[in-house]
Parts: C-alpha cells; structure tokens; sequence
C-alpha cells in the first residue's frame, strides 16, 4: 500500500528520517515496522508566524518496496542517418533542451555556440574578476549552458502554462541533479553543479548525432524569399536549415545583425538597479524572527519583495542566499553585476538584485534615435557609466543602504563577497533619477514590512542590468515562427519570451516542437 499524507512539522523533524517515520506512522496508526520507506514528494518552510514550520507531502510505503528514484527519465535515441537537420543558435538552455526535443522528433540539431564550453568558461570567468579582463565571446553571459550557468541555478518558475515543468526538472536530474528539485517549492541546482549538469546534456545530444560546436559565433541569417535556410558563422561557414534563435539576453550584436538586416524586432521593457548585499546572518535573524538566525535545521533565508512606486513596479530579482555578486559584463568598458550560490549556500552574505521596471516609453527622446534598439542603447549606457567611474577595471561603484538612502557619499563600506572589490561612489547619481527615487521608497517600504531590512551593513552595488532582454523578436503565437519570415524560431530569454533557466527551457521545447510540425516530420505534442 502506499498512502499520500499532508505534514506540518518542525524544522528539526523535517530533517530527520527516523522522526518523521514516527510521526507517519502514527498518523497512520500502524506499526513502524510496516513502514518500508517514508519519501518526502513535496516541501516547503513557512516563515509567516514567529515559529517556524515545514510543510511537507511524503509518500508512505507499507508494506510495499519503494522505487529507486523519483525521476522519470526520458528516452533520447540515436538519429536516423538521414535526419533532417535544424540550428540552433545559442547553448543555453533554451538552446539545449531544444536540441533534446529536436532529437525525439527526429530532427538532426546543429547547435553553434559562439562562447566557450563550461570547464573552459571557468578560466575566462576567472580572468574577469582577477584582472578585469573581459572576452566577449566567453563571460558570465555567453558560452555552453548560457547566462544560467554560473549562477545559483534557479528553477522556479511561474511560468507553468506555457509547457511542462516537471518534464524539464526531470530532464536535469537524468543528467545529474539533485532530485530535491523535484520536491523544494523553490528549487535551485548550484553553480558548483549546474555545470555537471550541462555537460552531460552536451554528451546526450552529441551521443544521439546532433553536432555542439563551440567558439562559432552566428554573423548572418541566409534568407531566401522570406525564409531562412541557414545562417553564416564569423569563419565563413555556411549551416543549411530552419533556425532556433536562442541567443541569451545578452547578445548585442545579434541584435544589430538583426536590425541592419531588416529583421523585425521591437523594443522591450527592462528592469535596472543594484545588487543589494546583506550579512546572510541579518537576512536568518529578520526571516526567520529569531536573534540567534536559521540554526541547525533550516535553510539559509531568502526574501521576495515586490512594490509599485509612481506606477512602475520595483522588485527582488535572483535572490542568493549564501551567495556571492559576480561581475557579469560581457564587453570591455562596461559594468554589470549578478549573483549566484552554490548548492549549499554557505556564503557569509545575501544578495539580491532590486530593480525598477523600465518601459520604452520611459526614455528620453534622444534615444528614439536607435528605433527598436533603444533600450539596448539605454542600457549600455548605464553599464558604461559605472564602468568610467572607476579605474578600469570591474571594480565596482557602492554605496551603503543607508547612504543611498540619505544620497551621501559612504565614508566606508562594508566586506563584501564581490571578488574584484568594490570603491565608494554616488551609486544614486551613476543610475538614472527616476530609478534612484523609485529605489529609495520602495527600500523604505520594504523596511516597513520587515524592521532591519535598511541598514548600514547593507551594500548597494551597481549596476544590476541584465535581468531580461531589451529587444522582443516577435513571431506568430501559433506557428512560434518570425511574424515575416518563416523558417526563423525566435526562442528563450534573448528573444523574449523567457526569465529563467526553466522557462527558457519549456520555451525552447516549444519552438523545436512547432519546427517539428512545419517540416512534417513528427508530432512532438507539448506534454501535459
């Protein structure tokens, strides 16, 4: 027999085995003995009241053996010779896991990837923050398994009606992820195993035929009677076949390759700030209403904060408990900071980026100039300005949480996790006006609903930029094809129909899926 039960029970309960058999068992009014295996389905920490509780969903086994894992893999078998073929433009993970649904529909993927592989981005990611250093080709933002990567490896998403999540966390743990996953509300892989993760990816599509080429970066599209065929790379080599675009939101010169070859693509909203950084200690004591922090048995804490001043909306963006800020350009002479954590999230601080909604009808009128790249433009700006504010490297400008508050120049500032440091600056001055003002009263509310969250120990850091693409690439919600040329599947982040390693999962899957049906070569139904 196996019986599904709903548990509200102490921390330390959720982390022992033993007690919560104890608990199950009489619940169910049996002998514990009976019990083969208690498996906990679902959790999450509810931190609303003073003390603090686990829910959890456990699946009890009595009498009955438990299986082996909770995955449930998917089958990637080997392409027929004579496969068809498709590009896919961009190993993130828009990219990788169109590939793999690509491959179950038969179809042949091409994946060119104009960065680096993972092991190898270690060495280029490193250089950024010893020496400055910044190769546009491999960064925080560009190589195998894209933006994400070198990040806390967030997996939740909201975005649940636009394909299959359980599909995409089960894809990840066939290739190597915890399968707590498949059961924290708010999942997260971890830097330190995320790039395992792609890596075996890389394996299944190269071991079912499909071709992952790093170092080829996508200079043009071959269009042909309003259709692509295929796309030319900076060598000079031509790949024929319908194309994925699955960029990242970080690829400019993408976008100007699209714009001067006549490619409709609009302008779209953004989200500008700071990386906000906290003794992860302060963050335990004010989550988790207690002075002595999270303790033995609970999580390093995170927040979500959301307001709306003067009608735009200000917000927390990849919160990183235990984590550390990374600087995230991906050109020479700019500025951009980011977060990530590893699995264990056993960093002395908290990060989170807090950003203001920035639509294109916000800009002044000198950026109209730049037609449908004018929010690019607008945040290439901001990035070049914090960058000449230093010394020319990815030193960054800072600024305590108080100061920024008071508009003063910190006399000092706190330790900080930001390997290539950090000097003081008017962080208020270097970002536009209408995103300070927006900053300081949505901190000052945020303080309100949780006293201590504004203090002197706290660090804004500039500048948080890259939280979505600034170019939309429209296309038809039907076919998922250009809305003028046919052939052309604008995909994840970078065309903007994506925030997130999963969503930009579930979209790639969408787009190879509409591929499939076009060329007539298989139903790929999205999975309910």
């Amino acid at each position: 027999m196996v019986e599904e039960l709903q548990l509200r029970v102490s921390p330390r309960e959720a982390a022992n085995d033993m007690l919560l058999r104890q608990i199950v068992s009489t619940r169910m009014d049996i002998d514990a003995n009976r019990l083969k295996a208690v498996l906990v389905t679902r959790r999450s920490i509810d931190a609303r009241q003073r003390r603090v509780m686990v829910n959890v969903t456990v699946r009890a086994y009595v009498d009955e053996t438990p299986p082996k894992s909770l995955a449930e893999p998917v089958e990637f078998r080997l392409l027929e010779p004579d496969a068809p073929q498709a590009i896919i433009v961009g190993a993130g993970p828009a990219g990788l896991f169109a590939a793999l649904r690509l491959i179950e529909a038969g179809i042949r993927p091409i994946v060119l990837e104009r960065g680096k592989d993972v092991d190898s981005r270690r060495l280029d990611t490193a250089a950024i923050s010893r020496r400055g250093v910044v190769d546009p080709d491999s960064n925080y933002c560009f190589g195998e398994g894209g933006a994400g990567t070198f990040s806390d490896g967030k997996l939740f998403t909201r975005s649940k009606k636009r394909g299959n999540v359980g599909r995409v966390l089960n894809i990840l743990c066939q290739h190597g992820a915890d399968e707590s996953i498949l059961i924290d509300v708010h999942p997260h892989i971890g830097t330190d195993r995320l790039p395992l993760v792609i890596k075996a990816i890389r394996e299944t599509i190269r071991s079912c035929g499909g071709t992952v080429n790093f170092n080829t970066r996508v200079t043009s599209l071959t269009i042909d009677d309003g259709r692509v065929t295929g796309v030319m790379t900076a060598d000079g080599t031509r790949y024929d076949g319908p194309v994925i675009l699955a960029t990242g939101h970080s690829a400019r010169d993408t976008y100007r390759m699209l714009a001067d070859s006549g490619v409709k693509i609009e302008p779209k909203g953004i989200a500008v700030g700071v990386r906000l950084e906290h003794p992860q200690q302060t963050i335990d004591r004010l989550r988790y209403h207690s002075p002595d922090g999270r303790g033995r048995w609970l999580p390093p804490a995170e927040y979500t904060m959301l307001t709306r001043v003067d009608g735009r909306a200000v917000y927390s963006f990849c919160m990183c408990p235990g984590g550390v800020i990374v600087p995230a350009a991906s050109a020479p002479g700019e500025i951009v900071v980011n977060g990530m954590s590893s699995s264990g999230r056993v960093g002395r601080w908290a990060n989170s980026g807090m950003v203001v909604e920035i639509l294109p009808e916000d800009l002044p009128e000198r950026y109209d100039a730049a037609g449908p790249l004018k929010m690019m433009e607008y945040q290439a700006d901001i990035e070049r300005r914090f960058f000449e504010d230093g010394d020319g490297s990815q030193n960054a400008p800072a600024q305590r949480m108080t100061d920024f508050m008071a508009g003063r120049l910190s006399r000092d500032l706190p330790p900080t996790s930001y390997a290539p440091g950090i000097h003081s600056s008017r962080v208020d001055k270097l970002l536009p006006e209408a995103v300070s003002r927006r900053l300081r009263t949505a901190f000052g509310e945020f303080d309100r609903k949780q006293r201590g969250f504004l203090t002197a120990e706290a660090t804004v850091i500039g500048d948080e930029t890259r939280t979505s693409s600034p170019v939309r690439v429209p296309r038809d919600p039907e076919t998922l094809c250009h809305v003028e040329i046919a052939g052309l599947y604008p995909a994840g982040e970078g065309a903007g129909y994506a925030g997130g390693i999963v969503s930009a999962a579930m979209d790639g899957e969408r787009c190879a899926e509409a591929l499939a049906r076009n060329l007539d070569v298989g139903s790929a139904p999205i999975s309910e």
